[in-house]
């Protein structure tokens, strides 16, 4: 174990070492809350409203209907959802008996949703009606192990008139779904009055989550989140935001307690602004996609207190905000705490958006979805501080020199190791790649980093060719093994390169096979057709030749000082 000199940095309020139940993730999270703040509002959803009580019996309704269906402990259940209280009750749901969480991105192409599902071996999905959400898993049903669809609408949990507005819009996609004979119907199963069995589950073994990412290869796997894992973190979460500031806040008037923009699918957003909230007993404002004027309208009306956002949201927030205009129009100042992952925060941005709360501090941190995520982060409601922060409670961090694995002296830069009850189980079905990340007990992260005297990390630089573009991890290699699929492309080779909005940015450069006719469009084109929209390469250059290392492997290094050098 390392010296844990960062407890020295601890705020009275946090603990060094905390508790963590002998239960599952629905025990501990849900159950404790509605006992605890069964009248209380859960969830704000475009303006309708559940209590705690009432979210709770609907996830006993549908844990009911899935166990009815056959669904059992251990076996995965897919959502393909945006943040909205089907997701949190389909997600309680299933943990409530002991099945598997498999989180799918919306964005998702059918390919790649369709890898996504054998490799997890989901029977059931729950999803919306939407056209790019249904329709993309009822064209790939049949080369998947899918057996139980289970759809839902949005207008489900809207307040009326707004509900039969939106019915109205839906109409004919509605009406395609309800066609076909081989699908569920969300509310039909939450009133079917069924009840769910007791599932006797093991915190410390039992699975709860398999969160995909990309990790260092680019090739996708489920990261194993076990209960204890993701409870863990939770708790951690829970006990980094002091009681009394809290409770002061909301004290003052009807406020909410967080709001969530974040996708729940992302670990970030599951975690930090869905579980940790539901754990508090505070309303969640949730918010299915993001829109940068509509957000800012529903933190002024519903007042949350706490905010969760990547680099390019509180950008895009500091420049609407500087229009007069927005200014009068929009308040922030309810917001006291706000916390940025998933990319580099830039110093002044953070700086900007602190002066628009009047008061409120904006801190970052650090995790992994192998972490569930949170392992580093800067206390709130304090000080604001620079860098990544200081680990949570019972959590071990380390700098160690990625050759030799020698511990290294504060000061200096090396690998990021990181130890602690919220470390995941490992990768499904890649024991290989699980036997390389976690190393006698510590994750391996891949990232550079630096631990200052007093305990405080920063990070100095990312996975090598990893690109956080809008807070999503690309991994060039994705792209690239497409592009080469390009009837027009010889050699191709992607990097990440600085966006003022997005952070970074990905860009092609290739080499075009003799005589071939291709253009810019025709590649990103291409793209569009086989990946997410953030994957797509912003930008392409065509060369003749790219730099090559004297064993033929392209220099990516040296791209990346090429694009650097037009900068300056």
């Amino acid at each position: 174990m390392t010296d844990k000199i960062w407890l020295k940095q601890y705020p009275d309020y946090v603990r060094e070492t905390l508790e963590y139940p002998d239960a599952s993730t629905y025990d501990v999270v849900l159950k404790k809350s509605v006992e605890e703040h069964p009248n209380e509002v859960a969830t704000i959803f475009l303006g309708g409203k559940l209590t705690f009580k009432e979210l709770h019996e609907q996830v006993l309704s549908f844990a009911g209907a899935l166990s009815n269906m056959g669904v059992k402990k251990g076996d995965r259940v897919g959502l393909l959802m945006p943040n909205c209280p089907q997701y949190i009750i389909a997600y309680y749901g299933a943990l409530r008996i002991g099945a598997v969480v498999a989180q799918f991105n919306p964005l998702y192409t059918e390919g790649e949703l369709e890898e996504l599902l054998k490799d997890s071996g989901a029977e059931t999905i729950v999803t919306l009606d939407m056209k790019m959400m249904y329709s993309k898993v009822k064209d790939i049903r049949g080369n998947t192990p899918l057996k139980n669809v289970i759809v839902s609408s949005l207008s489900e949990y809207l307040p009326p008139p707004k509900n039969k507005l939106f019915k109205l819009v839906m109409a004919k996609e509605l009406a395609k779904v309800e066609d076909d004979d081989d699908v569920y119907f969300f509310q039909d199963l939450l009133g079917a009055g069924h009840t769910p069995p007791d599932v006797e589950i093991d915190p410390v073994e039992d699975l709860a989550i398999l969160q995909y990412t990309g990790g260092t290869t680019g090739i996708p796997k489920g990261v194993m989140l076990t209960h204890r894992n993701i409870t863990a973190n939770v708790i951690q979460c829970e006990e980094w935001l002091p009681d009394d500031e809290i409770e002061k806040y909301l004290s003052m008037s009807d406020r909410a307690g967080i709001l969530a923009v974040i996708p729940f699918f992302h670990v970030f957003g599951m975690t930090v602004t869905m579980n940790t909230p539901l754990l508090l007993g505070k309303a969640i404002v949730l918010m299915p996609r993001f829109d940068l004027k509509e957000m800012l309208g529903l933190i002024k009306k519903y007042k949350p207190i706490l905010f969760c956002g990547v680099p390019t949201i509180y950008v895009a927030i500091n420049a609407e905000l500087r229009k007069p205009r927005s200014k009068k129009k929009y308040d922030l100042t309810s917001v006291r705490a706000s916390l940025s992952g998933a990319a580099p925060l830039p110093p002044e941005v953070k700086e900007e958006f602190e002066s628009l709360t009047n008061g409120g501090t904006l801190v970052e941190g650090y995790g992994l979805s192998e972490s569930s995520p949170v392992v580093i982060a800067n206390t709130m409601f304090t000080v604001s501080m620079s860098g990544i922060g200081i680990p949570y409670p019972d959590t071990d961090a380390k700098i160690v020199d990625s050759e030799t694995g020698e511990e290294l002296a504060p000061g200096k830069g090396g690998e990021l190791l990181i130890k602690g009850p919220q470390v995941m189980k490992g990768y499904w079905n890649h024991p290989e790649e699980t036997a390389k990340t976690l190393k006698d007990g510590w994750l391996v992260t891949g990232d550079v980093a630096v631990m200052d005297e007093t305990g405080r990390f920063s990070i100095v630089d990312r996975k090598k060719d990893m690109i956080i573009s809008g807070g999503y991890n690309v991994y060039p290699r994705e792209i690239e093994d497409l592009l080469y699929e390009h009837p027009s492309v010889q050699e191709v080779a992607v990097i990440g390169i600085k966006d003022e909005y997005h952070g970074e940015v990905a860009k092609a450069f290739i080499i075009p096979k003799k005589d071939a006719e291709v253009s810019e469009e025709n590649i990103k084109a291409f793209c569009k057709e086989h990946l997410a929209p953030y994957k797509v390469p912003k930008f392409v250059e065509f060369r003749e030749e790219l730099p090559m290392s004297m064993v033929g492997k392209i220099l990516k290094k040296e791209l990346r000082k090429e694009e650097e050098s037009k900068k300056q």
